[in-house]
């Protein structure tokens, strides 16, 4: 498909830093998603660490297994138990908590087990029966979650590089561009767009605002989405989309002028006036695209996960009274070892009552 085109000046030419955009949900989701990974790695980390040790050379002893096992959101498998034993004539009393995935329902049955080599080490026998599975569903979050914010940093640096290039002259390669989204952001036009039509095997996807006046210049459609015109800057790589007054590109007047006559011509000749963004109708203000729905309803997940995250933790740390109730149900849905964490910090302020819903014992009176 040929679209109508620009000549630029064969001369290397220099484009405007801010011609490429950083996305705002860079900022935010990037930090939550690697603080929720290394979470996990850190409250889980440890006792996979330990049972793998112990699975080494496991044994078998008598002792005290005090606990009890729940499932969560359907799968999730989080028990916990206090083991009291005696081992070479020193006595141990250890808390020992496993996370699993299992769509097992009914009881478990479980005993005690140590390491022959380090007695201080133990765990229960159904640790070491779900090892692996404690090792795989730790490693696909960390990796989903932590992979997620790698990936935005490395997009982010590579946005940062490429608009670090932009000011330094090099060659300029016009090329068509698919819009995949464009709205008014605080009378900013703000486009995404897409090297999809270009013969280049390196396809990239980048953003950019246009200041209120200034537009993309469309030369056509491609199906559902409308075509503008961009450049690649030498070796950058992310394509920039210009502006329909050039002004994005460091040329003079006269340049920008002989640049848009064969789009004035085309536009004359089609009957649409004499206006570069004439050349086709300009897209329409549509609602927003599939992925900036996904977007937005990923922030007002992270918003809605984030304020509770943040009132459960003002809830176990600064609360006046260990009776609040939305605060004991929030720490009663955390996953075990949140639970136990803040459960731990209400028990140091308040250990002298009885215990909330959510960090009661068997009794659901006393402090798990």
């Amino acid at each position: 498909m040929t679209f109508p085109t620009i000549k630029l000046p064969a001369r290397p030419l220099a484009l405007q830093r801010g011609a490429i955009s950083i996305p705002l949900a860079y900022y935010f989701s990037t930090p939550v998603l690697l603080a929720i990974a290394v979470f996990m790695m850190v409250m889980e980390g440890p006792g996979i660490l330990r049972d793998y040790t112990i699975s080494q050379n496991p044994l078998i002893v008598e002792g005290n297994i005090d606990g009890s096992c729940r499932t969560r959101k359907a799968f999730f498998t989080t028990c916990e138990v206090d083991l009291s034993y005696e081992q070479n004539g020193q006595r141990y009393d250890k808390n020992v908590e496993v996370m699993f995935v299992d769509l097992h329902s009914g009881d478990y049955e479980t005993g005690l087990v140590v390491s022959a080599d380090h007695p201080e080490l133990a765990t229960i026998t159904l640790g070491l029966d779900m090892l692996w599975n404690r090792i795989i569903t730790l490693a696909v979050f960390t990796l989903l979650l932590g992979g997620g914010g790698l990936a935005m940093i490395f997009f982010a640096l590579r946005i940062v590089r490429a608009r670090a290039q932009l000011q330094h002259p090099a060659p300029l390669t016009v090329i068509p561009v698919e819009i995949t989204g464009m709205e008014t952001k605080r009378g900013r036009l703000a486009v995404t767009y897409a090297d999809r039509l270009s013969e280049r095997k390196t396809k990239r996807v980048a953003h950019t605002h246009f200041e209120s006046g200034h537009e993309p210049i469309i030369v056509g459609d491609a199906g559902s989405h409308p075509v503008a015109l961009a450049v690649w800057h030498g070796a950058t790589s992310l394509p920039v989309l210009v502006d329909d007054r050039l002004e994005r590109i460091d040329m003079t007047p006269e340049e920008r002028r002989e640049a848009l006559e064969p789009l004035y011509a085309s536009a004359a000749a089609a009957g649409h006036g004499t206006t570069a963004t004439a050349l086709a109708p300009a897209p329409a203000r549509k609602g927003l695209s599939l992925a900036q729905r996904l977007g937005l309803a990923l922030l007002v997940v992270l918003l809605i996960v984030g304020g509770i995250f943040g009132y459960w933790l003002w809830y176990v740390t600064s609360a006046p009274s260990q009776y609040n109730s939305p605060g004991m149900d929030i720490n009663d849905m955390m996953p075990e070892a949140l639970n136990r964490w803040g459960c731990d910090q209400l028990k140091a302020r308040f250990g002298d009552g009885l215990a909330p819903f959510g960090c009661t014992a068997a009794d659901y009176q006393s402090w798990k």
